[in-house]
């Protein structure tokens, strides 16, 4: 079986999917091979030659080896200025290498100025004429050396960016292998399944998609069974581990799927009824130690949506080796300073929170079970303790009004010391979450298989004024336009661990 992770997402560490999956069909006895395609197209379209450019594309084509040996040395992430520099010009080699084919291409985005991946016809148009897509020379070259003997193709697919390029790879093995059986999966698969209206618009051309984890149905499929209790940790080896744009392996690791907490309002993963499935703390220590040894990495990066508690306490007394950073939900355990110690002498260098709003009649009303109270004892406890903060901010909520928005940047200000980099979000109303009828549902995102919903605000306060009100009032405070600059482009959060690393 070839495993394929497609264009187009962040090329800075390994897909964990396909490396799990690669594991659990090897550990059953599947012959199985992997294909970072989303790493591996990027490098190629960094090497093609632009028919014409400005002075500044041509610049950015003839350093582009220079600036992606510059993104694997850490000590590019001390400098700021020749960090942010190296990423521009990588991004801009990437936005001109695919102009005529009327798409747009960057280190962490794809669109497409006609087809959308929204829409399940443009989907079936993209795997229709494969050779449109600006990947095509590459995969169309890549795919039969690793095709040989293969009778099964497993496409992973997470984000909206992939979907146009997947299904291009899926048109072109169906055009060219014909007898080949085509698997799709992934977290965006899994979202658009859970949609009530499902209607299998992918028949014809999809032989078998799998909602969830995937190693048991993958199993399944090939006509094998999983052993009982199996657990294997992920497979990295076959990836090329030292080609990310990182200074070293980035490994990923998840300890379980869906979300312990499981109780946030307009959550999307709760709308489609994902059940909290986590990997034993001590099974998690052990891999993250074993895959430490294995492939020697310069930081680990926890998948989980929350690390759970018992895995933090966990990890506190037993550290895995290098340093790590991942998302925790606050909550008592880290209103204790010397527990915040604690993880920071496990190798903790950043924590992400999703902390929302600064006020606690809309924390209350989105079930976050968040007090602001402990939430500033939370920060300062990480500040003292050495850890970076990453926090996720969402506004235009339907408790939120601009009053409780300024509430949010007043937080923000008292606790700018302790706040490192900020993700600023607008509300997207979940389609098929339990909230949506109330509050009325219309047209947002064009296409069958959107999975967000408009709504009628009860306060009025709509999308365009939460856009002001964030462009006009919110980033421009002294303070939070500080904390805003830090922000590592195209890249986010991704790499910020990496330069709390080097301060």
């Amino acid at each position: 079986m070839l495993l394929i992770f497609p264009p187009l997402a962040k090329a800075c560490e390994p897909p964990a999917g396909i490396a799990l999956l690669a594991a659990s069909l090897k550990a059953c006895g599947v012959p199985c091979r992997t294909l970072d395609a989303n790493l591996e197209g990027q490098l190629w379209l960094l090497e093609q030659q632009p028919a014409a450019a400005d002075t500044w594309s041509r610049r950015a084509f003839k350093g582009r080896a220079r600036n992606l040996a510059a993104l694997r040395d850490i000590t590019t992430y001390r400098t700021p200025d020749r960090y942010r520099r190296a990423i521009s010009d990588l991004n801009r080699v990437m936005a001109i290498s695919a102009v005529e084919s009327g798409s747009a291409i960057g280190l962490a985005d794809y669109q497409h100025s006609t087809l959308s991946p929204l829409r399940s016809r443009d989907l079936l148009a993209a795997a229709g004429q494969p050779e449109q897509n600006p990947f095509s020379p590459y995969f169309s070259q890549r795919l039969p050396e690793l095709l040989d003997g293969v009778f099964t193709v497993g496409f992973s697919l997470n984000y909206l960016s992939q979907a146009l390029c997947t299904f291009a790879m899926i048109g072109h093995v169906k055009e060219r292998y014909p007898e080949i059986r085509i698997v799709l999966g992934g977290g965006l698969v899994t979202s658009w399944m859970q949609h009530p209206g499902w209607s299998k618009p992918f028949e014809g051309l999809v032989d078998a998609l799998i909602s969830g984890p995937g190693e048991e149905p993958l199993l399944a499929l090939l006509g094998r069974a999983a052993a009982p209790k199996l657990h294997v940790p992920p497979d990295y080896t076959t990836l090329p581990l030292m080609d990310y744009f990182s200074p070293g392996l980035i490994l990923p690791y998840s300890a379980g799927s869906g979300c312990y907490w499981n109780s946030c309002s307009f959550c999307p993963e709760r709308a489609e009824g994902k059940v909290y499935r986590p990997v034993p703390a001590s099974v998690a220590l052990s891999d993250l130690q074993f895959l430490s040894e294995q492939t020697g990495p310069v930081l680990i990066h926890l998948l989980d949506n929350a690390i759970s508690p018992a895995l933090l306490h966990a990890i506190a007394d037993n550290p895995p080796g290098p340093p790590w950073y991942g998302f925790a939900r606050i909550d008592s355990g880290l209103a204790d300073p010397e527990f915040c110690h604690a993880l920071k002498r496990s190798g903790c260098v950043m924590l992400k929170l999703g902390m929302e709003s600064g006020d606690q009649g809309v924390l209350d009303r989105m079930c976050k079970g968040i007090d602001l109270d402990m939430a500033s004892r939370v920060l300062n406890n990480l500040r003292e303790a050495g850890i970076a903060v990453y926090c996720y901010l969402l506004f235009g909520t339907p408790g939120e009004t601009v009053v409780e928005a300024r509430r949010t940047l007043e937080f923000v200000v008292r606790h700018r010391h302790a706040i490192n980099f900020l993700n600023l979000a607008l509300f997207n109303m979940p389609l098929y979450g339990d909230e949506a009828a109330e509050y009325g549902n219309r047209p947002f995102y064009e296409g069958d298989l959107s999975l967000y919903t408009a709504f009628r605000h009860p306060g009025g306060w709509d999308r365009r004024e939460v856009r002001r009100f964030l462009e006009s009032e919110f980033k421009r405070h002294p303070a939070v336009a500080a904390i805003v600059r830090n922000d590592p482009p195209q890249f986010s959060s991704n790499h910020a661990a990496l330069l709390c690393r080097t301060q």
